[in-house]
């Protein structure tokens, strides 16, 4: 144990860093053991989680391309309005008959 002192007094007085990953590590200055404590799976989890929100970000970008490109363009509708005059309608002029109900 004595040589553990000499090994930390020297780390302290040049300043240097430990990110006490190991058993003994975190014995000695009374920290939790990382052995069981679900870090790793947490880690892993992040990882997975930060990946899926990528993905799906990118999937709803690529959906909403996709729906503007669907979608009719509103240059079309003033171009239609200005050929016939007036807002389109939604019957377009039909006639509704006993033939064209549908049962």
């Amino acid at each position: 144990f004595q040589e553990t002192t000499r090994v930390l007094t020297e780390a302290s007085v040049q300043g240097k860093r430990d990110k006490l990953v190991g058993l003994k590590e975190n014995v000695i200055v009374g920290r939790l053991i990382p052995a069981g404590t679900g870090g790793a799976t947490m880690k892993v989890r992040h990882i997975a989680q930060e990946r899926d929100r990528k993905v799906i970000e990118q999937a709803r970008a690529e959906a909403e391309a996709a729906a503007a490109l669907a979608a009719p363009v509103d240059a079309m509708d003033i171009a239609v309005d200005d050929i016939f005059g007036g807002p389109m309608s939604d019957d377009f002029g039909l006639v509704e008959t006993p033939e064209s109900r549908e049962e």
